[in-house]
């Protein structure tokens, strides 16, 4: 009978231990599942990551002739994708609230149309809420035929309310193949 009860509690003990396990993982899941969103309002509230706007925005009513904000253009490309792809200029200085245009050239080293998406960056992050963007090529998707060269424009603006402790503000733009497969990539 002690035997009995005995191996009543072992199993009792494996089965809680199994529940435990198996709440962990949901657990884990939920938490994995639930991480991008809070990590877009975690750099949504203290502005770190240097997100920029997904859309246009209209051009600034008020330029700021007072000052001046160094902008720094820089851009990465994927590994794998057989682009060449950088700023017709490295840096610029504006007035807050001044409209500009910048272009970036992009070529597809490919033999067949290769599809690629610009993701923005600025730094520091802090500025990246200050940075309005009216065109951007990074807005849509960009394919390209084989060969074909292409001149991408960013016509953008610093918001005058920039805080005055930033003086430089760095765009980056890392290019990445957007295609369903990577057959253009391999050739």
């Amino acid at each position: 009978m002690a035997k009995q009860s005995e191996s009543s509690q072992v199993n009792r003990s494996k089965q809680r231990s199994l529940w435990s396990l198996v709440g962990m993982a949901v657990v884990m899941f939920g938490f994995a599942f639930a991480l991008v969103p809070l990590y877009d309002v975690f750099c949504d509230i203290t502005g770190i990551n240097g997100k920029t706007a997904a859309g246009p925005t209209v051009a600034s009513q008020r330029i700021d002739s007072n000052r001046q904000v160094t902008v720094e253009f820089v851009a990465y490309i994927s590994p794998g994708m057989k682009w060449t792809f950088e700023p017709e200029v490295r840096r610029m200085v504006v007035h807050p609230g001044e409209t500009k245009t910048v272009n970036y050239a992009a070529r597809n080293l490919t033999s067949t149309t290769t599809v690629g998406q610009a993701v923005p960056s600025v730094t520091p992050g802090l500025g990246a809420r200050y940075f309005n963007k009216i065109e951007c090529f990074c807005f849509n998707r960009q394919p390209l035929a084989a060969g074909e060269s292409a001149q991408l424009p960013l016509i953008f603006y610093v918001d005058p309310e920039l805080p005055d402790e930033i003086h430089t503000l760095t765009l980056a733009y890392t290019l990445f193949n957007v295609q369903p497969t990577d057959t253009a990539q391999t050739q």
